[in-house]
């Protein structure tokens, strides 16, 4: 790892930051995804059933 000096605190905090919101972008994106789909079938399922 590189001598950050005294910056090192701010910029491992900004790296971990970075990481953590990136992974609750994945999980939102994650969780929507399934909501929507799952309202899709449930269209497709009335859909189908009026004929």
């Amino acid at each position: 790892m590189p001598d950050l000096g005294k910056y090192a605190e701010a910029v491992l905090s900004s790296y971990v930051l970075s990481i953590l919101l990136i992974v609750a972008m994945i999980v939102v994106s994650v969780r929507r995804s399934r909501k929507v789909k799952a309202a899709l079938e449930e269209i497709e399922k009335r859909g189908k059933s009026n004929g």
